[in-house]
């Protein structure tokens, strides 16, 4: 199976983020789509090893950052290469905090949305969020980033490497070794061995 097939869907890009005790934290997913208008709800599916997933499991709220075309490649970097267990991904970052104590990013985003889960369904790996909508406005009339457009215009070409392994088509974490695991998941953007291709 050729996955970059997935890279073809038409879905957005977004910075979702949560806060606890005092700790802000987010990542990056392409997994937010409304659900019903009445009463409005959105649904948003996060990887159990992401720190933001256990954040929103335990208060229940969140926002979502609708990521636009003016984002930097240094926004992706920020909120997906890196896990909020080991550093502060606010650091150096424009953002706003909202009544639900939640921030939004505010570079490159042109709309926020925040919600409260009302449901969560177990799908192994992720846990897919039901939520509703407490509140939503537009920051910018740029237009929303799809992920096509993510991998043709924002995020940079594969740098020639002459490391031996295994790279990771999505972010181009490098695996070096004769073998990739076949459980082996990505350290910088979580995806697993499929989304891996031998490096030549």
């Amino acid at each position: 199976m050729d996955n970059s097939a997935f890279f073809k869907l038409s879905y957005g890009l977004f910075v979702v983020t949560a806060h606890e005790e005092g700790k802000d934290n987010g990542c990056i997913t392409n997994t937010v789509v409304q659900q019903t208008t009445t009463p409005n709800r959105i649904s948003v599916t996060i990887n159990k090893n992401n720190y933001t997933h256990d954040m929103i499991m335990r208060t229940g709220v969140f926002n979502v950052s609708v990521l636009s075309e003016e984002a930097k490649f240094d926004v992706f970097k920020n909120w997906g290469f890196q896990s909020g267990k080991n550093v502060d991904k606010t650091l150096g970052i424009t953002f706003f905090r909202l009544d639900n104590g939640v921030i939004y990013v505010i570079d490159g985003v042109n709309a926020v949305i925040c919600a409260k889960v009302e449901q969560t369904i177990d799908l192994g790996t992720h846990t897919l969020f039901i939520a509703e909508v407490t509140d939503a406005f537009p920051t910018d009339k740029a237009p929303s980033a799809t992920y096509a457009y993510y991998h043709s215009n924002i995020k940079p070409a594969p740098q020639p490497v002459k490391k031996k392994g295994w790279i990771c088509t999505v972010c181009g974490y490098i695996y070096e070794g004769e073998t990739l695991p076949q459980d082996f998941i990505c350290p910088l953007c979580k995806h697993p061995a499929s989304d891996f291709k031998p490096n030549e």
